[in-house]
């Protein structure tokens, strides 16, 4: 089977779009199957693989960490892609690619699906802010219910992503397929030298929060979170934040004003493998307050390398944490879920036990399986 793969975004922008595209790209090619990618060009070189084709973009105004695809030069792309004969077309993101890719799917006469990755219900109004909310939500759910009624077949990353869907009256036929783990996610690092390169004491007790630096991740409510263990039982506490983003600066002084700007270690993006696992295993715990997330993959990258999570369990998160196998749920509310984090904190065989629990619950997500559901839907879709 030869399928193409078309994003508005892919690596080097890391973000959940990018890591499940080049999951299920590694594990169907694995299977046996031509997997084509057509991202934008990026300013960053990036060593390519074969099969993956870039397109020259331009900035996006409220959003410099991404890039547009002019349209003129992925259609010259895409003219040219036609002869691969492809089986299918997999949309990864609802922008200058979903419309590219159904114009295509239709020219070809092949059926076209798409990946709901993004909640953009609770997402644009945080960078749009011209209109109130309300407004943001109701046009959001239209667009996407038009976008998603278009498709042959829409794929959501989480069964809370299918039922928000299918509130927004989307008819398509939604299957649910989440992104599974990468064996490379299950290999340790060192998160005592992780420690020690940044200056951070054995003893101390750290918390550590992984992905992109935006508004809609709610990382200032983990911030409050951090305030209260500092000002009520641990005052030497540390909270590592992995990625960069938007909202990076707002946090820093969000910090100061609680007095907590010791407390915080702005760590940047991190390469994934040794040193990205490292920053995860330096923590006691991990800790996630998404609103927003249709999965939350780094609830179980942290899972996968034992590290004891404390977690809302909103949207997608729901699926991953419900269970309590390797994590505790916690109320947003920054005295609930403080107390939550200080169980794990001040208890060395808790940590222990979720631990072991996170490391063998994170291998029932190992990566072939939803690969091979995703195989199989590309096939009855074909079928259909």
């Amino acid at each position: 089977m030869k399928i193409l793969m078309l994003s508005d975004v892919y690596f080097p922008r890391v973000n959940g779009v990018s890591t499940s595209m080049q999951t299920f790209r590694r594990e169907l090619r694995q299977l046996g199957h031509e997997i084509w990618i057509v991202a934008p060009q990026y300013p960053q070189a990036s060593p390519e693989a074969d099969g993956i084709e870039r397109v020259a973009s331009c900035r996006v105004l409220f959003d410099p960490e991404d890039r547009l695809m002019r349209p003129r030069a992925l259609a010259r792309r895409l003219a040219v892609l036609k002869s691969q004969q492809f089986d299918l077309i997999h949309i990864q993101t609802p922008f200058v690619a979903h419309y590219a890719g159904l114009r295509l799917a239709r020219r070809l006469r092949v059926p076209c699906i798409e990946t709901y990755h993004t909640f953009f219900e609770e997402y644009l109004f945080h960078y749009l802010p011209c209109l109130p909310k309300r407004v943001w939500r109701a046009a959001t759910r239209r667009f996407s219910r038009r976008q998603c009624n278009q498709l042959d077949g829409l794929v959501a990353p989480s069964q809370a992503m299918r039922e928000v869907l299918a509130g927004y009256g989307v008819r398509t036929r939604i299957r649910v397929i989440p992104t599974g783990m990468p064996s490379e996610a299950f290999a340790d690092g060192d998160g005592a030298a992780f420690r020690a390169r940044h200056a951070i004491r054995r003893d101390q007790p750290v918390l550590v929060i992984v992905g992109r630096v935006a508004f809609e991740k709610n990382i200032d409510f983990l911030l409050r979170v951090t305030a209260e263990l500092q000002r009520t039982t641990h005052p030497q506490i540390v909270l590592l934040i992995a990625g960069e983003g938007p909202a990076k600066a707002r946090l820093q002084r969000l910090g100061t004003d609680l007095g907590i700007e010791k407390n915080l270690r702005f760590l940047g993006y991190l390469a994934r493998g040794p040193e990205l696992n490292s920053c995860y295993q330096a923590g006691d715990a991990f800790v996630f307050a998404s609103r927003t997330e249709t999965q939350g993959l780094v609830v179980l990258e942290a899972m996968s390398l034992g590290v004891p999570v404390v977690s809302t369990a909103v949207m997608g998160t729901r699926d991953i944490v419900a269970p309590e196998r390797g994590a505790l749920v916690a109320e947003e509310n920054v005295e609930h879920f403080a107390a939550r984090a200080r169980r794990v904190l001040d208890d060395a065989e808790l940590r222990r036990r979720l631990g072991e629990e996170g490391r063998r619950y994170a291998r029932e997500w190992a990566a072939q399986g939803p690969a091979r559901e995703l195989l199989e839907f590309y096939r009855e879709v074909i079928a259909s």
